[in-house]
């Protein structure tokens, strides 16, 4: 055999032998677990370059808290993709990932640098403004809240109110039916509601309840006289809304000649405040109607929230897992609130926000304006056009989960006292 042709032989034999090599290779590296991320690329490698810092998840797919964090992570790959990455590996699926890591329970979150260090790992369930907190802490400056980015905040109202103070309800600070007028004898003074509901409400705040009913006046409904609060009858019916009308009279008779035009019961004032405080907020415990309150769930019952606050703070005062249903202050569309060991596990829609109502005292301290004053809303866009339409209004945007925080941080003294710490009492 010629040497040239030797020589060929031998090339080819090489070349096949490399490609057996070669194959070989790929088939087993195709036999290795198969990791189940966000990011195309293996993110268990600790020799990868990363030119930005990573957020990585181990967790399972069919895990509770784990399934809570998955839109989280959805939005924070979309949102915060020019920041830093995020991956998730199902560690059940490859549980060599866990033993790679050492985790000890799921989820985990490892929070590396753009070295591909570790700066923290945290076990649990662990909410998206905490997420960007933390990175935030790390001296990932770019990656905050876009909500809370936003700044929006109206301290001082955009219009004053110039309406007479008698005419002004001490509770909620809506304008005062000189037929519904009830009034408060106190040292300093009258103080003037707007209805029997928001005197009452304001009772179940005091922290004196040594007071009684005897000294509160109404309106009588036909004559316009002031009439004691626990000797009148009343005319109890519904408007449109479904909400609670009460007609004060001073005898039965003048309260029958209104029921033959607009209908309606007679009852007395045992039973009108009973009915009144048939329905209580499941935080604060002051009196609400269902037609104006959140719905909250916990623990398979269905109980109140007497505004948005308190009613995430049911989860605080419980410490339960809650789910609340609130309506937006400007279009009454609901935005669903899920907790989880204190934090928003899931909100619909994910655009929603809360309008924090407050206020800053002389010092310049930020002091809340009450329940009437907070609202949520299904985006900013509404909680803006919110505010142009309520000119009074002031206070800030935060986040739902900014708002659920606030009231984790409250002590249960702080809790136990929340409403009724005499902030409400007419002074």
């Amino acid at each position: 055999m010629k040497n040239s042709t030797r020589i060929i032989i031998v090339i080819l034999l090489i070349v096949i032998v490399g490609g057996v090599v070669i194959l070989k290779q790929v088939q087993k590296n195709n036999t290795n677990p198969k990791v189940t991320a966000l990011d195309t690329e293996n993110p268990a490698s600790d020799n990868d370059e990363h030119a930005l810092p990573r957020l990585l998840d181990l967790g399972a797919g069919k895990c509770i808290p784990c399934k809570m964090m998955a839109p989280i992570l959805e939005e924070l790959k979309e949102e915060y993709k020019d920041q830093f990455e995020v991956v998730f590996i199902d560690v059940w699926e490859n549980p060599d990932e866990a033993k790679k890591y050492n985790i000890k329970l799921i989820p985990t979150q490892l929070f590396f640098d753009d070295k591909g260090s570790e700066l923290f790992r945290h076990e649990g369930f662990f909410s998206k403004e905490d997420i960007l907190a933390k990175w935030k802490e790390l001296g990932i400056k770019s990656a905050s809240s876009k909500k809370a980015d936003s700044n929006f905040s109206r301290w001082e109202p955009a219009k004053p109110d110039n309406r007479p103070k008698d005419e002004i309800c001490y509770l909620c600070d809506g304008n005062i039916d000189p037929k519904t007028r009830t009034v408060m004898k106190t040292k300093d003074g009258d103080v003037a509601f707007c209805s029997q509901h928001c005197y009452i409400i304001t009772y179940a705040s005091l922290t004196d309840k040594n007071k009684t009913h005897k000294s509160i006046k109404v309106r009588d409904w036909s004559t316009g006289r002031f009439i004691p609060v626990t000797s009148a009858v009343y005319l109890y019916g519904m408007d449109e809304h479904s909400r609670p009308t009460i007609k004060a009279f001073s005898d039965r008779d003048a309260a029958l000649k209104e029921v033959a035009h607009s209908g309606g019961n007679i009852i007395s004032w045992p039973q009108l405040f009973e009915k009144e405080t048939s329905s209580l907020c499941a935080f604060c415990d002051r009196p609400v109607y269902p037609e104006d309150a959140c719905i909250v769930h916990v623990d398979g019952m269905q109980t109140w929230g007497c505004c948005p606050m308190c009613a995430l703070g049911v989860t605080a005062r419980t410490g339960k897992d809650i789910e609340v249903s609130a309506k937006d202050a400007l279009s009454g569309e609901t935005v669903r609130v899920k907790t989880y060991q204190g934090h928003v596990s899931e909100l619909e829609p994910a655009t929603a926000v809360a309008w924090g109502g407050a206020k800053k005292d002389t010092s310049g301290k930020i002091v809340s304006t009450g329940c009437f004053k907070q609202a949520f809303f299904i985006t900013e866009t509404n909680l803006r056009k919110w505010v142009v339409e309520n000119p009074l209004a002031t206070g800030r945007l935060i986040s739902i989960e900014q708002a659920l925080a606030a009231k984790m941080k409250l002590t249960p003294q702080q809790i136990s006292k929340a409403c009724k710490i005499g902030e409400c009492s007419p002074k």
